[in-house]
């Protein structure tokens, strides 16, 4: 009997049971957060339909001013940086926002999964977006007759450090704003930016003293130091790279101290 029960003992917890390695919990909630990113209908005209729109339209139609060349070559950089912009900040504020609102996230603090980890594995998903997002529009400017210049290293350096401000400034407003403010924030900041962050429109278009501020704009200096590099061929943009990797000091620097989980 008492052989009996100590096999079952010994057995009854082989393997024994808890969470799961951190690498582990990270790829699975990475892989849930990107098909949830994926299958919002709201999302996919932020992160595709628009910026595909807007670089097939304005490319095709002699609306705007771009300068000598081709259309496409000013455009492309610019939709690139308003991808980017679309999955970090809109989209991950919104979806981030309505998460907390409905007890989301609270649940998930108090699960295995660290909150650093949990951010984490939003990161992923948003890089693993916009990957899909940069192979299609770069696949339709292509076909479009872009020719980019320039190395892909400074290109990646702008886009990570773009994406990091961005997620920093889209996490900051989902964790301080209620989510219906934020839903309506979020929109407006990104229609504000796509007129006035030189995306469509160049910056020397706009009045000298507004210039002078709309430069600093974290969209600003991604799609300008984007177009430095393919339209260009220019090396690394460092101008730009410091002003985005300012943007993401104080912007996940602001969304660690502010960010509310209720």
């Amino acid at each position: 009997m008492t052989a009996t029960g100590a096999g079952v003992a010994a057995g009854t917890f082989t393997p024994r049971p808890g969470a799961a390695p951190l690498s582990r919990m990270i790829r699975a909630q990475a892989a849930l957060e990107t098909r949830m990113l994926l299958r919002n209908g709201e999302q996919l005209l932020l992160t595709v339909v628009i910026p595909t729109l807007l670089l097939v339209l304005f490319s095709a139609v002699d609306i705007v001013d771009t300068g000598s060349g081709k259309p496409v070559d000013f455009l492309a950089p610019g939709v690139l940086a308003l991808a980017v912009m679309s999955t970090a900040f809109t989209g991950q504020a919104i979806a981030t926002g309505f998460e907390r609102r409905y007890g989301v996230l609270k649940r998930l603090a108090v699960s295995p999964l660290p909150r650093w980890a949990l951010m984490t594995a939003k990161t992923c998903a948003v890089l693993v977006t916009e990957v899909l997002q940069t192979v299609l529009l770069t696949v339709i400017a292509l076909a479009l007759g872009w020719s980019p210049q320039g190395s892909p290293v400074p290109v990646l350096l702008l886009l990570v450090l773009g994406t990091a401000a961005f997620s920093g400034l889209g996490l900051l407003m989902a964790g301080t704003l209620k989510a219906e403010a934020t839903l309506a924030a979020a929109n407006l900041v990104f229609l504000l930016l796509l007129v006035g962050g030189g995306v469509i429109v160049p910056l020397a278009k706009f009045p000298a003293a507004a210039q002078s501020v709309l430069q600093f704009l974290p969209v600003s200096a991604l799609s300008d130091g984007l177009r430095a590099v393919l339209q260009h061929g220019t090396g690394m943009p460092w101008t730009d790279l410091g002003i985005l990797a300012v943007w993401a000091v104080l912007g996940l620097g602001a969304a660690a101290k502010f960010f509310r989980w209720e």
